[in-house]
């Protein structure tokens, strides 16, 4: 096992893909957990579409892909909550016009210029080796600041997560902290679509919450199981693509799900099944 991780590590690219995926995994495993018990989980799924679209433009235009996405999927997540919360389209119909809107703008861009060559597929399923040297070092720096933001700012995060009519009584700027929820999210986004393709980012983002909240009820105690939880499969996932030759992103996603099972096996098993698996206040 050891010589097979020395010749794992023996390449670059596969260095910078561990290293940005890692920081990629954690962001979206802290942010998972308040956006699956907010119901809003399937924000990762639309704003990736958003991602596909702004990076196909960015393809044709033969401009930098994350100069292109990293503003685009920021505002289409701010619009996506000011949609949502101040018009009769609501939640998932919100995402849902965005993203498909996003994604056929993409698609049309792509068809009367390049057609579907490897760098569209690769933004579709992800690929290790997209990551450039100028890309790892832009992903780390804007990951370092995704993990410090959520870090600092945890309380406030957690109020607006499980009570937000009541944390917006006692003078918590809502609006505020959810756009810095969303603005997270979407940072996360297009960093990890690289890696893990358009399709399949948002697995990172809903997995590993459903997962430890199968045993874990708490809040922080969920999140820390979350985050444990995003980094093991992420490892175990590029081991996996490594030795099997299998697409890296897939390979994460099923390393999710065996994980998944596990912990709703062991949920069945401690007698959990059948109850309410809410996670709790508890201490934030």
């Amino acid at each position: 096992m050891l010589e097979t991780l020395a010749e794992m590590f023996s390449y670059t690219f596969l260095v910078r893909a561990v290293v940005v995926g890692l920081l990629v995994a954690l962001c979206a495993a802290l942010l998972g957990v308040s956006l699956v018990l907010k119901r809003y989980s399937m924000i990762g799924d639309g704003l990736s579409h958003v991602a596909f679209g702004a990076l196909a433009v960015a393809t044709v235009l033969h401009a930098a892909p994350l100069a292109i996405a990293m503003p685009v999927v920021l505002l289409a997540a701010f619009l996506l909550l000011r949609i949502s919360e101040n018009s009769k389209i609501k939640g998932d119909a919100a995402i849902a016009l965005i993203s498909t809107s996003a994604l056929a703008i993409g698609v049309i861009a792509i068809s009367v210029t390049t057609g579907m060559n490897t760098d569209v597929y690769n933004y579709l399923f992800g690929s290790i080796l997209a990551m450039s040297g100028t890309d790892v070092v832009l992903s780390i720096v804007l990951a370092s600041v995704v993990l410090a933001l959520f870090v600092l700012c945890y309380n406030k995060i957690y109020a607006v997560t499980f009570d937000e009519t009541f944390a917006r009584a006692t003078g918590v700027r809502t609006g505020l902290w959810n756009m810095l929820i969303a603005a997270l999210t979407a940072v996360t986004i297009v960093l990890g679509m690289r890696m893990m393709g358009a399709l399949l980012i948002s697995s990172l983002i809903i997995f590993p919450a459903l997962t430890s909240m199968r045993l874990c009820k708490r809040f922080k105690t969920v999140t820390l199981c979350s985050a444990a939880v995003s980094v093991i499969c992420f490892c175990v996932g590029v081991l996996v693509s490594y030795l099997a030759a299998t697409p890296t992103g897939a390979s994460v996603v099923a390393a999710n799900i065996v994980a998944f099972a596990l912990f709703w096996t062991l949920g069945v098993l401690k007698g959990r099944f059948g109850k309410s698996h809410r996670v709790d206040k508890g201490d934030g």
